[in-house]
């Protein structure tokens, strides 16, 4: 089923953030079954010694079945009538030491459900609003559309260092917002094109945007609509088709990927030569292999040529643009450069990684 088709949840625009609990319903199930419990114990235990208990208003009448269910509710509810009481010694002390905690027990679990509901909704209002706070005082990541793109674009960003608790999820779909919360993220459900929505999920305080719905024209109206609240935020949009990219930069995306081109290229690459396949595959896969990166240019690197580093560069970013590693313009290294490297995934004895072991860089000298 593709992603348009998921049914919508009904109510737009809400915060909804991981669940730390189990299902209310389950909670409230269970304490059910214990009161329930208690009642029938209860019941059975008085009318096995019905002959320790005697009816006031008839005092020949022998306790009956319907008797017991009546002596148990009204004592376990504290309601106490003294129609039916215990005359026995051992219907007595059967009150004293297992009645009166069953009845202690039963109103706990009554009393303790409604108190529950009560702090469960006082302690989401808590956390929604704490969330608020905090994604109004520090940058944040949201990312627009859980699909399949979402969720590695967010494992990435995890993976590289990013905390789960800095990106807000937005999206309508049911399916999505029990993924979310399977991967520990907050979500904002409804449609992104709509200021409200976003509004809630902070995007006017987002340090970056991504933007992955399975449509292009959702995602053209989700950048205009994002960089209409935050001019500054950094928007990343996927786009299914090449003849879109120009539109989507007009809309206000900083970086535009084609995925339809970009797996159709790869898959092309890998049949004219598979060697090159397995190298941008392992380029684009986390944690094994190789792996790009970016990282800030040293103090020993200043006035040095791209090539001579031990890193393999492949582009300098200078002024916030993106030079190759041969142009004219970049031929030595100046402070303030970033360069985009092929490196070890992870660090190994004869690989080691430059600016990683406490070296000075080029912009904190």
């Amino acid at each position: 089923m593709s992603d348009s088709a998921q049914p919508v949840v009904a109510s737009r625009g809400r915060v909804a953030l991981p669940e730390r609990q189990r299902s209310p319903w389950f909670e409230l199930s269970k304490r059910l079954l214990a009161a329930l419990g208690i009642l029938v114990g209860t019941v059975l235990l008085v009318y096995v010694d019905r002959e320790g208990y005697v009816d006031n208003n008839d005092p020949t009448k022998a306790v009956s079945f319907i008797d017991a269910i009546y002596y148990t509710t009204v004592t376990l509810s504290t309601t106490g009538y003294g129609d039916i009481a215990p005359v026995s010694t051992g219907a007595r002390l059967v009150n004293a030491f297992i009645i009166t905690p069953a009845r202690i027990g039963f109103l706990v679990l009554l009393i303790g459900t409604t108190l529950e509901v009560l702090a469960s909704q006082g302690r989401e209002m808590f956390r929604v609003a704490r969330w608020r706070k905090r994604m109004a005082e520090h940058d944040h990541v949201v990312v627009i559309g859980y699909g399949t793109k979402g969720r590695r674009a967010v494992d990435t960003l995890a993976k590289n260092g990013r905390s789960r608790d800095d990106v807000v999820v937005v999206d309508p779909r049911q399916s999505a917002m029990e993924d979310a919360h399977t991967d520990g993220l907050a979500i904002v459900t409804g449609d992104a094109t709509r200021r409200e929505v976003l509004r809630r999920a902070r995007v006017a305080t987002a340090s970056q945007v991504i933007i992955t719905t399975d449509r292009d024209d959702t995602n053209v109206l989700a950048t205009l609509t994002v960089r209409q609240l935050n001019p500054e935020a950094f928007i990343v949009t996927a786009v299914r088709e090449q003849e879109n990219v120009s539109l989507m930069k007009q809309s206000g995306a900083d970086s535009v990927i084609t995925s339809s081109d970009a797996v159709g290229r790869l898959l092309g690459l890998s049949s004219l030569s598979p060697a090159l396949g397995t190298v941008m595959e392992d380029l684009l896969t986390y944690g094994d292999g190789l792996e790009v990166a970016e990282r800030e240019l040293l103090v020993s690197e200043v006035g040095k040529q791209p090539q001579s580093l031990p890193d393999q560069v492949i582009a300098v970013v200078r002024d916030e643009r993106v030079y190759r590693y041969f142009d004219p313009v970049v031929t030595q290294l100046a402070r303030g450069d970033h360069l985009i490297v092929v490196r070890p995934a992870a660090e190994l004895p004869w690989a080691p990684r430059p600016g990683t072991h406490g070296e000075t860089t080029a912009e904190e000298s």
